[in-house]
């Protein structure tokens, strides 16, 4: 019986596994060996949030028979209308955990094995085992992350260290894009993202001013000395509780623990029908990269649903100041007068850096080093200097963050 009810859920995907179609590369063999190759891809999945649930579920559902999700959050009671692997009962308990048995139970023969923890916990040597990547998350930081370290692991001399990185992202209905991620298209992702940013006032107006309050200053007032992590639950909680506090004084309501993760991390909402419309599409060019069965799409593709159904693509291009993939340091006009320190606040609402946290420095010298604490204290005095003073008009200098694998290169021209 087993083996009947095994053949009725693939029969469709051997079926188009074992037959050549008007649509399949000319080179391409089907047959037991696609199916193989197939069902031994070992692919990994980052998030198992709304977007990642429905591509766990696609993937097994696609014939993939050995999948690895990571995801470091924990289930909360606002996920349970769109995460459909989660249950009232699994609140509390880590995502990555639950989605992998939930899967598990229902697809028979996957194994799913899921690691709770951050994605920059682990190394070249964890990434390289996968032949897919795909991404289901909500921070472009992390995604610029994990990208730079795939590209970083690749070695011309080697084509297995070549991981395709499969990429998607949902906002409502308006802005999706699966794809191959490049760092190249970061820009045009911030750029069409709305950015939920909210003017900081010495008189609050509004529950998410009330929040970034706690997160500028209060912060800073009363625990300047420990290192806010927007991945920490007991940081984040602390913030809900300073942000209720202030919202009590201007006799404001409205502030919630999930409206404080949302305002810190940049989250955005979206919707299970829009998770399923991109995940299907993710899952499609990962099925299409591990069988060869199909060109996959090597571009960019944005799907809208306000207003019907409208998608559309174009290609991914390399831009030669990539600070990932490119060889030249990108232009930056500055205003010379300005401080290092104020200089470096810009950093943090640029869309091709959105740098928290960065060190910078030229060819000849350090201008500012966070780490370690010695260093820190060397370069601190040049924060009040004007940048004429530190770097010549033109310029080139190298900015680091911790939070990312890579240096950012500018080249600074003076207004």
């Amino acid at each position: 019986m087993a083996s009947a009810d095994s053949y009725l859920r693939w029969k469709h995907l051997h079926k188009v596994l074992t037959k050549p179609g008007p649509f399949s590369d000319e080179d391409w063999v089907p047959g037991p060996e696609t199916i193989s190759a197939l069902e031994t891809s070992k692919i990994l999945v980052i998030g198992a949030g709304g977007l990642g649930c429905e591509i766990l579920k696609n993937l097994a559902l696609s014939g993939f028979k050995d999948i690895h999700v990571i995801d470091m959050d924990t289930i909360d009671i606002s996920n349970l209308n769109r995460q459909f692997l989660f249950r009232q009962s699994d609140i509390g308990k880590p995502k990555a955990e639950v989605a992998a048995a939930f899967v598990e139970r229902r697809v028979k023969g996957v194994k799913i094995t899921p690691y709770v923890g951050k994605i920059q916990d682990k190394d070249e040597d964890y990434y390289m085992q996968f032949k897919i990547v795909v991404c289901g998350l909500d921070s472009i930081e992390a995604r610029r992350w994990i990208n730079a370290t795939l590209i970083g692991m690749v070695d011309p001399e080697n084509p297995e260290s070549l991981k395709p990185l499969i990429d998607g992202g949902t906002e409502g209905m308006e802005f999706d894009h699966p794809g191959p991620s490049q760092e190249a298209n970061k820009d045009q992702a911030s750029k069409g993202r709305r950015v939920l940013f909210y003017q900081l006032c010495l008189r609050a107006l509004n529950p998410q001013h009330c929040i970034e309050w706690a997160h500028q200053i209060a912060w800073q007032e009363k625990r300047k000395d420990d290192p806010f992590d927007s991945d920490d639950l007991d940081h984040i909680n602390w913030l809900y509780n300073a942000a209720l506090e202030r919202a009590k004084q201007f006799h404001i309501h409205g502030v919630t623990f999930q409206m404080t993760q949302g305002v810190v991390k940049n989250i955005i909402p979206a919707i299970a029908s829009t998770n399923a419309v991109i995940a299907a599409a993710t899952t499609s060019e990962a099925l299409k990269i591990a069988t060869s069965c199909n060109p996959y799409l090597d571009n960019y593709m944005m799907y809208a649903g306000e207003e019907g159904v409208y998608t559309y693509t174009f290609e991914a291009e390399k831009k030669p100041d990539c600070p990932v993939c490119g060889n030249l340091a990108r232009s930056m006009t500055v205003d010379p007068d300005m401080t290092l320190q104020e200089y470096i606040d810009t950093l943090g609402d640029r869309p091709e850096a959105q740098l928290k946290k960065p060190s910078m420095r030229t060819e000849e010298k350090t201008l500012y080093q966070r780490f370690p604490p010695q260093l820190e204290e060397q370069t601190r005095a040049n924060l009040n200097y004007k940048l004429r003073d530190l770097v010549e008009d033109g310029q080139e200098i190298a900015v680091s963050d911790p939070a990312y694998t890579i240096d950012f290169r500018y080249r600074l021209l003076f207004k």
